[in-house]
């Protein structure tokens, strides 16, 4: 199938440095007003929007928040492009003049700050300026673009909210589903891989239950203290005894919660964890150990009843069709050099991006966009300190504007055309 040229994609970024301050300006305006996960309304208005004044079909509500263009521009291939809009009940600390100052409440009914503090903003940003330009050059390419912009990736929910509000049903299956995640990395540096990208994440709440008492009498009590810190060491040694030095898993404890006094012996503990794994053989494998040890635990301590084990967000592994991502890679290479195109490995984060792919049978291609400053990225790496720079979900992350911004725009626009027809 014929590709856009290299002469026709020139046309595709001809307009993009002109276009470049109402980008940032938009990146700074979402920034300053994140939404936590499945209240994006502002921020699909604003997708809405821009996709309207650019002449595409549009769907709101898709999934809830969900927005989904069209723009069927002649005979050819169908090519999805998606970006998630969904912010962090995070205080920012970057001191950036557009920093978020915002606060909402969760869906436990309490008030937390709210921040972009894995780079969905960039994310919004870099698709509408895709799509703007993709319509404002329709004469250099052929076949039918659909622009996504999905709720609630933080959550695990938003994919599947689109896929239950009948998304394959409603519009074109795709040939190809494209997407990108800005990352700590050289800025203006892309990267990805064929096979497994990014990890199968899975987290638990776990409630142990006993029976309280004086602290003065822990002999009329079944501590869930003792209970849950012993079920805690124990968890630690799935990774360490039960897998081989060969297979990958994460296990993370992030919060152990019981009690309110320190002399009163609590009824139960509140355990929450969450495993990272890059295969389903091990995957199956570490959650059935976690279900073993919490209840072997509770029944060695006496517990008056089983603990209550709920997930509370699933991801799946999100994997790269080999030869699409070479498709893309060779694009990206041809557009942006070979030195800003580089391998990378599968990162133990997750994403529900490959949902839509592997549930509709597309194809599908993910990659990184660096978002750190070149010269920082360079220091700390030749200072072996690069794990001190702020990750996503960080307080102080915050994607240096320029080149980040041009590159993901430049990015999308490449990788749709490796597909869009001449």
């Amino acid at each position: 199938m014929p590709e856009v040229s290299e002469k026709q994609a020139s046309k595709l970024f001809a307009n993009l440095r002109e276009l470049l301050p109402e980008l940032e300006s938009l990146y700074k305006d979402v920034h300053s007003h994140p939404e936590l996960s499945m209240r994006e309304t502002r921020t699909a208005g604003i997708a809405a929007e821009h996709l309207r004044n650019a002449g595409y079909e549009v769907a709101t509500g898709v999934g809830k928040t969900g927005v989904v263009g069209l723009l069927r521009n002649g005979e050819g291939p169908t090519v999805m492009l998606r970006a998630d809009m969904d912010a962090l009940p995070v205080k920012e600390a970057t001191g950036l003049p557009y920093a978020s100052s915002v606060t909402a409440t969760d869906a436990e009914g309490k008030t937390v700050p709210v921040m972009h503090a894995c780079g969905h903003d960039m994310h919004v940003t870099w698709l509408i300026g895709a799509a703007t330009l993709l319509s404002r050059h329709r004469d250099a390419w052929s076949g039918t673009l659909m622009p996504v912009f999905q709720p609630a990736e933080e959550t695990a929910a938003g994919a599947q909210a689109m896929i239950d509000d009948k998304l394959f049903k409603r519009f074109p299956k795709p040939d190809v589903v494209l997407g990108q995640h800005v990352m700590v990395g050289s800025a203006g540096v892309l990267s990805s891989r064929p096979g497994v990208v990014t990890s199968a994440g899975d987290s638990l709440r776990i409630r142990m239950f006993g029976r309280g008492a004086h602290g003065s009498m822990p002999q009329a009590s079944i501590d869930p203290v003792v209970m849950s810190a012993s079920t805690v060491l124990r968890l630690q040694t799935i990774v360490s005894r039960e897998l081989a030095p060969t297979e990958a898993a994460v296990v993370t404890v992030g919060s152990l919660q019981a009690g309110t006094k320190e002399n009163v012996i609590p009824d139960e503990a509140v355990i929450k964890l969450n495993v990272r794994t890059f295969d389903e053989g091990v995957r199956s494998r570490v959650l059935a150990a976690i279900e073993r040890i919490v209840n072997a635990e509770a029944e060695a301590s006496g517990a008056p009843k089983k603990p209550e084990i709920t997930v509370l967000d699933r991801y799946s592994l999100v994997k790269n069709d080999p030869e699409a991502v070479k498709r893309v890679g060779d694009a990206f290479r041809q557009h942006f050099s070979s030195e800003r195109v580089q391998s990378t490995e599968p990162t133990s984060a997750s994403e529900d991006f490959g949902s839509f792919g592997a549930e509709w049978g597309a194809l599908s291609v993910f990659w990184f966009v660096g978002g750190t400053d070149s010269e920082t990225y360079a220091k700390a790496k030749s200072e072996g300190k690069l794990g001190e720079l702020p990750t996503n979900h960080n307080p102080h992350f915050a994607p240096v504007i320029h080149p980040t911004l041009e590159t993901g725009v430049e990015a999308l626009i490449t990788a749709a055309g490796a597909w869009l027809a001449s």
